[in-house]
């Protein structure tokens, strides 16, 4: 594919126009794409996709759209995704259109990449030195991706950019993925994206069906897809490109032929042309294409079948070496093909390509095996003795591509090891798996001598390079299943990476049973992958490794195992053992001198040691990573530092600076493209702002999680933390929707206790709302039975607090008498096992006993005082108007301190109504009104209420029923024992649930024993 055009004059400096010079049709379509130039020249993003059959006329249509956008001001960046031979480059309708924007506006886009042009330059190595292997990570695509979207905002901030992208049906993973996050996260800029594929070819395993079925879910993208022209249609085709009215049977019959298809009516009267009578035509479709070629001269006919050999696009020096004609007879070959609209220049004036990618196809069909192979070792030879006829960015693929269409593996090998390694430098880690699978495939048919001769690309992560100089020590199969596996967890394809690891420790058991450092490091890639993929928590992967490497001298490999055991802790059981591994993962690490997985060994051991009580040590040993990764420029490690931090500040209660913190991290990973990155940092901040009572931030948040999260625990954490805040408000069936929401993120055989024991207070509180005692308690159950591990008090106390309080309200309800002993119990022992190690853990321990006593009938407002006087200090302000409700109730129980109730019921309520915490807000309201005290701020003294007045509007006969119903009593036993019929019984309850504003009689007893309805009027 061509370069893209310089310029709109450009677009018009060679022929690339089709045959007919009358566009036909499509008016419509035509429409969507010039409304599409006019949205988004105010400023508002355009997408579209246009889908159609080979030759149908999706790049006719693209031109004319184009030659408006021209005509408007816009700037225009064409760029086509490349086939060559089966493969595809890696980014290269990106590059080539990126190249474009180079050449059209060189300081605009210098100052759009400033600071970044290093790693943009994986992208257009134009930009600079794209840096080394240590850069790759797991976040390593996605910050080249939002660098590359931050860079086309900036250009478009202030004129129009029309960026189109042809042909993807042949485009590689990395680029489908690129163009994914583009359209997925592209939000402002006055910018069009256009891009097309051949619909034909999506069969139900292309690769690019899943994409497409992706973007039809955002409804910010447009689908166009082009049909066949009418008959009407295809007379106007005929007539424009005859310049004369054509005969009717000739319409009729090239109607017929062509299905209404534009480029094959082209061709039908191409044949015509050269002599076939209307009813001589071609059945066959490749002779069809065929007849153009089969019309020029000999070299003609040759140049074309090479070019056809060469991929997408072939430089004019290259076409040269291979066709090796004098540089006259290569001319008026390539002459004849132009001059036959069979061949183009492309725009760029390097290279050539063909009109159309289906004779292209057809001339490459009709070449013999023998000589299909010829012509690729003829493009290797040409390429490897003068490199510079190819770009740079390109190099390396292609003469793995043309190697290995040679059929010579002991060239081919080489090629494609070396492709790999460049493509790995580009962040193409999908294209860099394809082309080591191509090696796995070449491996046994390549001479020893060949493999004997190969060294390491440079060892996979901490993969071990077997205690020899990798100098000269040879290639092994494993460490080319090594570099494998990483690349394909690295491409996202996690399954894939799996089945290598597992190859491997195969190959390892059979062939090299002695070698328990590579043994050890793909256990543990295999926990790490088990993990993320939902199937275990990876312990038993660990727990092998571990044993592997006992008694071995110190290894990155072995520092790497104790990193992983110590991580696996940190999340799941943060003891002592967990502390030690990371102890002697710092330490064995620092004897290897791998500073980056000392680093990572540092920031668990300052988590784990903050979690284990030694809090400032701790924080400043993370604060240290945070600040060495920085300046090392191990951003990823950076931003980790800041999640553990806001984490850690968060379990101790401090969440305004975790707050601060988490804002750091955010803007460090913004400002590098770590994607992944910021949602977790954001999932962390969000925890942090509920703790505030910051509410209004976290609807914002978890949005933006759930759509641009490419993690699936921060998705899972922005469904939790709506859970939560559901809850809160009283929103029971939302609640339940974002708690299926989370688990169904966070998986299930991977019990990590900061996601498990959240889900179960958030499961307590709705069962507790709809008067489910026997719920609560069966999952209360659960939760101690799956224990409270060390340093889970942050998740341990609001889950017991949600219980005992649920036990509390339903005190005095018959059916809920029975078993809350038992349930006390429960909670009494876990609270034994729970560490209160921050003034706000002590808070939550006070107010779990008190609830213990009110659940008891022995609270008093003595110890509520001290429960608000614990919260007042700190920064929970839901938890304090919690506090001052239960005080202010219970200070009208024990009478005579009216004044101080309504103050605390006041405050309480002010915070509920600003937090939109409406359970909370009714319950205050509602005892406020049985007190007869106003919530209104006012100076004089609240009027003591009136022995024998009627609460809630309930007559005396109406308290009775209550005063039943609150017993369990049926409407029968009711009428009963009041002595009325049971169908005034049933209008009383009724009545009753009416004034009380509950939806069942569960919830009316429930409300009347937590409001004292029953007792004497306070």
């Amino acid at each position: 594919m061509s370069d893209g055009a310089d310029g709109c004059a450009m677009l018009g400096a060679v022929e690339t126009r089709s045959v007919s010079p009358v566009f036909v049709g499509r008016a419509g379509e035509l429409t969507a794409l010039t409304e599409a130039l006019s949205r988004a020249t105010a400023g508002e993003p355009q997408a579209l996709l246009i889908g159609g059959e080979a030759g149908v006329g999706k790049t006719r249509l693209i031109e004319e759209f184009l030659d408006t956008a021209c005509a408007q001001g816009a700037v225009v960046a064409l760029g086509g995704c490349v086939e060559l031979g089966a493969d595809g480059l890696p980014f290269a309708p990106f590059a080539t259109a990126l190249r474009s924007l180079r050449r059209r506006l060189p300081e605009e886009l210098a100052a759009a990449a400033d600071g970044q042009q290093a790693e943009l330059a994986r992208l257009l190595p134009e930009l600079g030195d794209p840096g080394s292997h240590e850069s790759s990570d797991e976040d390593s695509t996605a910050r080249l991706f939002e660098l590359t979207v931050r860079l086309l905002e900036r250009l478009a901030a202030d004129r129009t950019i029309v960026l189109v992208l042809e042909d993807l049906h042949w485009a590689d993973a990395s680029t489908r993925h690129l163009l994914t996050y583009l359209l997925r996260t592209l939000r402002r800029g006055r910018i069009v994206v256009v891009a097309s594929y051949r619909a034909d070819d999506i069969h139900r395993r292309h690769p690019l069906r899943p994409l497409l079925a992706e973007l039809d879910r955002l409804r910010t993208i447009r689908r166009i897809e082009l049909a066949r022209f009418t008959r009407t249609e295809v007379h106007r085709q005929l007539t424009g490109i005859l310049a004369a009215e054509p005969d009717p049977g000739l319409v009729e019959e090239v109607f017929e032929r062509s299905d209404g298809n534009a480029f094959f009516v082209e061709e039908l009267i191409v044949s015509h042309e050269a002599g076939c009578a209307a009813g001589q035509l071609s059945d066959s479709l490749r002779d069809l294409l065929l007849v153009r070629v089969e019309t020029l001269p000999e070299d003609a006919q040759r140049i074309a079948r090479i070019v056809a050999e060469g991929g997408s696009t072939v430089e004019y020096g290259l076409l040269a070496a291979v066709a090796r004609l004098t540089e006259d007879e290569l001319i008026e070959a390539l002459r004849a093909a132009v001059g036959a609209n069979l061949l183009l220049a492309v725009p760029d004036g390097d290279g050539y390509r063909f009109r159309h990618s289906l004779v292209r196809e057809a001339v490459s069909d009709d070449l013999l095996p023998g000589e299909r192979s010829r012509l690729n070792r003829r493009y290797a030879e040409a390429l490897e003795a003068d490199p510079g006829l190819v770009r740079a960015d390109e190099r390396a693929n292609r003469l793995a591509t043309y190697w290995y269409h040679a059929h010579d593996p002991a060239k081919a090998l080489p090629a494609v090891l070396s492709a790999s390694v460049a493509t790995r430098k580009r962040h193409a880690y999908a294209e860099q798996l394809r082309l080591l699978e191509r090696a796995m495939e070449l491996w046994d048919e390549a001479p020893a001598e060949t493999r004997g001769s190969l060294r390491p690309m440079d060892y996979a992560e901490a993969y071990p390079a077997c205690g020899c100089d990798p100098e000269s020590a040879a290639l092994s199969y494993l460490d080319l299943l090594a570099e494998a596996a990483i690349a394909a967890r690295l491409s996202g394809d996690r399954e894939r990476a799996l089945k290598i690891g597992k190859t491997a420790l195969r190959h390892l058991g059979d062939a090299e049973p002695g070698d328990p450092l590579r043994a050890a490091w793909f256990w543990t890639e295999r926990a790490r992958l088990q993990s993320n993929l939902g199937r275990g928590d990876g312990w038993e992967e660990i727990a092998r490794a571990q044993e592997l490497v006992k008694g071995l001298p110190p290894s990155a490999v072995h520092a790497v195992v104790l990193v992983g055991a110590a991580g696996w802790g940190m999340l799941r059981n943060p003891g002592p053992d967990a502390l030690a591994a990371a102890e002697r993962a710092v330490e064995y690490a620092r004897l290897v001198k791998a500073e980056s997985i000392e680093l990572n060994a540092r920031l668990t051991l300052g988590t784990l040691m903050t979690a284990a009580g030694d809090v400032e040590a701790g924080l400043r040993e993370m604060h240290a990573v945070r600040e060495r990764t920085s300046a090392l420029g191990q951003f990823t490690e950076t931003v980790r530092a800041h999640i553990n931090i806001s984490s850690a500040l968060e379990s101790l209660g401090r969440s305004a600076e975790a707050v601060e913190v988490a804002d750091t991290g955010i803007r460090v990973a913004r400002a590098y493209g770590l994607v992944d990155s910021v949602g977790w940092v954001e999932a962390n901040r969000a925890e942090s702002l509920f703790s505030l009572g910051s509410w209004g931030e976290i609807g914002e948040i978890a949005t933006r999680l759930l759509r641009s999260a490419t993690s699936s625990k921060p998705r899972g954490s922005a469904s939790l933390r709506l859970a939560q805040l559901a809850v809160a408000r009283g929103e029971l069936d939302a609640a339940r929707r974002h708690l299926a929401d989370a688990r169904a993120a966070y998986g299930s055989r991977d019990t990590i206790p900061q996601y498990v024991l959240p889900m179960a207070q958030v499961e307590i509180a709705v069962a507790a709302a709809e008067g489910r005692i026997e719920d609560v308690r069966t999952l209360l159950a659960a939760a101690e039975q799956a224990g409270f591990p060390p340093s889970t008090h942050r998740y341990g106390w609001p889950l017991l607090l949600t219980a005992v309080t649920a036990e509390a309200d339903s005190r005095g309800l018959p059916a809920a008498d029975e078993g809350r002993a038992e349930a006390l119990a429960v909670v009494r022992r876990s609270v034994r096992g729970l560490a209160a190690p921050a003034p706000v853990w002590e808070a939550y321990s006070r107010q779990v006993s008190e609830e213990i006593a009110r659940a008891e009938g022995r609270e008093t407002a003595a110890r509520w005082a001290e429960v608000v006087a614990a919260y007042e200090p700190l920064e929970r302000p839901y938890q304090l108007a919690r506090a001052r409700h239960r005080h202010a109730d219970a200070l009208l129980v024990e009478g005579g301190r009216r004044e101080e109730a309504t103050a605390l019921l006041r405050q309480a309520h002010a915070t509920a109504v600003r937090l939109g915490a409406r359970p909370l807000r009714e319950d205050v309201e509602l005892l406020a009104a049985r007190a007869r005290l106003s919530l209104a701020e006012e100076k004089q003294v609240p009027a003591p209420a009136e022995p024998g007045d009627d609460t809630f509007g309930l007559t005396p006969r109406e308290q009775d029923v209550l005063r039943l119903v609150a017993a369990g009593r049926t409407n029968r036993q009711i009428a009963e024992e009041l002595f009325i019929s049971p169908k005034t019984a049933s209008v009383h309850v009724s009545n009753i649930l009416a004034k009380l504003g509950v939806a069942g009689r569960g919830e009316a007893a429930a409300l009347a024993h937590r409001l004292h309805l029953l007792d004497t009027p306070l």
